[in-house]
């Protein structure tokens, strides 16, 4: 009996979380340090960038979402209790599963940490 969908068993979802946040991160900072440096050269102001931003965080969310939900599956639905630490098979990919799964929600809430000064900043200091 095959508890662990084939489509779920990859090391890629392990690494979908921390790089979702890697990217977003990058984005955001990007972003505004180009917007602040050039502020008077462009031509949409700082409330579109905020909009644009928390687009991208809403997609980030939403794409973290997406790898936590596949890493609950890959570790059964929550069906064995760690630790996974037997020399089979099964126990790998549960363990990898509750790992994807912890590192989604540390990537989750850290995509919240690098999203709240959206919220705070209301324009560049000069």
């Amino acid at each position: 009996m095959r508890l662990i969908p084939k489509e779920v068993e990859t090391l890629w979802t392990l690494f979908t979380g921390p790089a979702v946040w890697a990217l977003h991160f990058l984005v955001c900072y990007v972003a505004a340090a180009v917007y602040c440096a050039k502020a008077s050269e462009v031509a949409f102001s700082f409330g579109m960038l905020r909009f644009t931003l928390s687009i991208a965080t809403v997609l980030a969310l939403l794409a973290i979402l997406g790898a936590a939900w596949l890493a609950w599956r890959q570790w059964g639905f929550g069906s064995g209790d760690p630790p996974h630490d037997e020399p089979t098979r099964q126990d790998r990919l549960l363990f990898q599963g509750f790992a994807t799964l912890l590192l989604s929600g540390l990537s989750f809430v850290a995509v919240i940490f690098v999203s709240v000064p959206l919220i705070f900043i209301e324009a560049c200091a000069r």
